[in-house]
């Protein structure tokens, strides 16, 4: 099935302006008021989603497993980022995506990102029996 996803182009963007919310001294990254790591991953997680938006079977999402993130360049709050994702390999339930991201200015970062596709009821019935509420 997912071998099918390669049949026509599979890509998707993400972009959004940088906010205070989204820099590292507020995420606990770093120290320095610029797009924090953990955004940009955010950010580069979005773009492959948006890349299988109305690709997949009822009942049907995927999940990241792995990603392989460099993060290039810095980039201050109040400048639009925007990632694309670009389906590159599927295997079985594996999709593996090439992620691109920029700045107003320049390339700010580069990953490898692996997501999983699952039956949505299957996973969160698995998920739901892992939690024991407490007393």
């Amino acid at each position: 099935m997912s071998e099918d996803l390669l049949t026509i182009p599979c890509w998707g963007e993400s972009e959004r302006v940088v906010t205070e919310d989204w820099t590292a001294p507020s995420m606990g990254s770093g120290t320095v008021p610029v797009l924090a790591t953990p955004a940009l991953v955010a950010l580069m997680e979005q773009a492959a989603v948006r890349a299988l938006e109305g690709r997949l079977p009822a009942g049907q999402t995927s999940v990241g497993v792995r990603i392989d993130v460099r993060h290039l360049a810095a980039t201050l709050p109040g400048m639009r980022v925007r990632a694309r994702a670009t389906l590159v390999a599927a295997e079985g339930r594996r999709l593996t995506f090439q992620i691109e991201a920029w700045d107003e200015a320049e390339k700010i970062g580069e990953a490898v990102h692996e997501r999983v596709l699952v039956d949505v009821e299957r996973f969160m019935e698995r998920t739901r029996g892992k939690w024991i509420p407490r007393p």
